[in-house]
């Protein structure tokens, strides 16, 4: 085989490599370009975003004065605090409980326990 026809391989490879290279680079450049695109977007929707309406705010008052804690305040809230709303929710969900169960029992027919009945 002649010196040139090695030389003819090598560059052809070089010269593939180089597209490569030069394809990979564009692909990257458009994704990075979509991604910008996609963060451009979701700057201006929370630039739209205004301060909290009326409505909002008063929903969230009424929260904090019904004792209802809003999403994500557990976690400045003192472990005492914390305690009694879980046992306070422990406590409603097991009187929701009973309440279903008497409701279901007197449906069907079935006597009832005196612990169930609301005798107070």
């Amino acid at each position: 085989m002649p010196w040139w026809s090695w030389i003819l391989i090598w560059v052809s490879l070089v010269a593939l490599a180089l597209l490569f290279y030069v394809l990979l680079g564009i692909r990257l450049f458009r994704q990075f370009m979509a991604t910008m695109a996609d963060l451009g977007a979701a700057g201006e929707q929370l630039g739209r975003l205004g301060p909290l309406d009326s409505a909002v705010r008063d929903a969230a008052t009424k929260a904090a004065n019904a004792r209802l804690a809003l999403p994500g305040s557990a976690v400045f809230a003192s472990p005492a605090a914390m305690r009694h709303d879980y046992e306070a929710s422990t406590a409603v969900r097991s009187e929701q409980r009973r309440r279903r169960r008497v409701q279901r029992k007197a449906d069907r027919g079935q006597p009832q326990r005196l612990g169930d009945l609301d005798l107070t």
